[in-house]
């Protein structure tokens, strides 16, 4: 089994990534993916601490981590229809170019 460290160093690494296609891109797929990067990171640190805990037989970590894919799931699903409705509306997935919000 590999240290914690090089877990949260793995981690870190995928959260940087993923901050990094947010901040940076305009796209809203890419800034999609980013997210996901970032809800991965967090699940892997979840995992590493649950695994190198003093009770590793416990289900506590695995159970947080299913819970946060569940979450993760539904904001996919909720970003694409956004995502989708946007492209509809301005034939475009640039988030520069939706300069206007309309119910």
């Amino acid at each position: 089994m590999a240290p914690l460290h090089q877990y949260l160093l793995l981690s870190a690494l995928l959260f940087g990534i993923g901050l990094a296609g947010v901040l940076t891109r305009r796209n809203g797929l890419i800034t999609l993916m980013g997210i996901e990067l970032m809800l991965n990171a967090a699940n892997l640190n979840f995992i590493a601490f649950w695994r190198h805990s003093p009770n590793p037989e416990a289900i506590e970590g695995v159970l947080l981590t299913m819970f946060a894919i569940g979450v993760a799931a539904a904001e996919v699903a909720v970003g694409l229809a956004l995502v989708i409705a946007i492209y509809r509306r301005y034939r475009s997935v640039n988030l520069d170019e939706v300069d206007q919000l309309k119910g």
